[in-house]
C-alpha cells in the first residue's frame, strides 16, 4: 500500500510547486550575497559596496539596513524608489578594532521587496597587530 502512496504524493507535490503563480511586486537581485576579505589585521578598516538589481514588476524601496554590531555601518542605500530593472548598492564598513578571529557580520535590509527582508554578510579572518 505504501508503495502506492509515495508515487501519488510526490506527484501532488511537484504539481501543487509549479501550480504556484509568479511572484508580482519588487525582488532585490543581488550581485553576490556575501564578501569575503580574507586575513585583514586587527585595527583595520574595510568596506564593500554591494550591488542589486531590482529584478521584480513594482518600484523597490528600501526602509532601514540594520548590522548585528557597532563595528558594522552601513555607510549608504538609495533612498529614492528603484524601479523595475534598475540598479542600486549599499555600502557597509567593517571595524576590526578589538576583535580577532573569523567575524561574520549580517546586514538586514528591509524593504518592500518581495520576502521583506534581504541580507548580506561580509566575513574577515581578524589577526592579531604585532607590534
Amino acid at each position: 500500500m505504501m508503495k502506492r502512496l509515495l508515487p501519488l504524493v510526490l506527484s501532488l507535490m511537484a504539481t501543487v510547486t509549479f501550480a504556484q503563480e509568479p511572484l508580482n511586486g519588487p525582488i532585490i537581485t543581488w550581485e553576490k550575497f556575501s564578501h569575503e576579505f580574507g586575513d585583514i589585521t586587527q585595527g583595520e578598516k574595510i568596506e564593500h559596496t554591494f550591488k542589486f538589481t531590482n529584478t521584480g514588476t513594482a518600484a523597490l524601496v528600501i526602509t532601514n539596513v540594520e548590522v548585528t554590531c557597532g563595528c558594522t555601518v552601513p555607510k549608504g542605500w538609495p533612498r529614492d524608489p528603484i524601479m523595475p530593472g534598475g540598479k542600486g548598492e549599499i555600502t557597509v564598513a567593517f571595524n576590526s578594532s578589538g576583535k580577532i578571529g573569523r567575524q561574520n557580520k549580517v546586514v538586514t535590509i528591509t524593504s518592500n521587496s518581495v520576502g521583506k527582508t534581504n541580507q548580506v554578510m561580509i566575513v574577515a579572518n581578524v589577526l592579531e597587530k604585532k607590534f
